[in-house]
């Protein structure tokens, strides 16, 4: 699974998030925090994806977002 999306992709799907997944991106980067301390994103993803039953595409998108936002 690659996790590179371009940037519109990126940005389509995490305005998606909420009404696909019925939880805002706060909740699932508390889920992030608080889940295995994996070291790789794409550990990240495929756990995320598989703990909660999203697609890989949206799991990919969370994690990257959240990596994204904690550089700040």
């Amino acid at each position: 699974m690659s996790l590179n999306h371009s940037p519109e992709t990126q940005t389509k799907l995490i305005a998606r998030v909420p009404s696909i997944t019925g939880r805002d991106l706060p909740e699932w980067f508390e889920a992030i925090d608080n889940g295995p301390s994996f070291l790789r994103c794409e550990e990240r993803a495929n756990w995320l994806a598989d703990e909660h039953g999203l697609s890989h595409g949206y799991a990919a998108a969370i994690v990257l977002e959240h990596e994204r936002r904690r550089r700040f």
